[in-house]
């Protein structure tokens, strides 16, 4: 069963990259993207009942992906949240994981380990829902 995903990426070359990788090597359901804080706060919103992983950019159009961190601390411990940014100084991943990011990723170097986290994320989510009732229906995949 696929990840009910979010996509928080403001670069359009490099949201369709990994959009494209996310479908050949993963087991996600990318159900929307946001190119801004107030974008993803609004795609967050409309999936609140059923997403599983947001992967949040940290430089965005408008906003930050620090404020789209912290909209997600109140999740549920079965939701993830995983930072993708071209700067992850020692800085930027402690400031990040103070708000609730479960890793931190470089776009350039640890795609491999980021696809990887998704996968397991993935199968363990599996596991959980076959022996849950199923959740509410996800929606028709968007961008905000």
């Amino acid at each position: 069963m696929s990840l009910v995903t979010i996509l928080v990426e403001d670069n359009q070359a490099i949201r369709e990259n990994l959009l494209a990788a996310m479908d050949e090597l993963t087991d996600l359901d990318v159900v929307a993207t946001a190119e801004t804080a107030a974008q993803a706060a609004c795609a967050l919103d409309a999936y609140s009942q059923s997403w599983d992983l947001a992967v949040v950019d940290l430089f965005l159009k408008q906003g930050s992906g620090l404020t789209v961190l912290k909209a997600c601390q109140e999740r549920p411990p079965d939701r993830h949240v995983l930072v993708l940014t071209n700067y992850p100084t020692p800085d930027i991943r402690r400031r990040c994981m103070d708000l609730g990011a479960d890793a931190v990723f470089d776009k350039s170097t640890e795609l491999e380990a980021f696809f990887d986290r998704c996968n397991d994320y993935a199968r363990e989510t599996s596991r959980r829902r076959q022996t849950q009732p199923a959740r509410a229906p996800v929606m028709t995949p968007r961008a905000f």
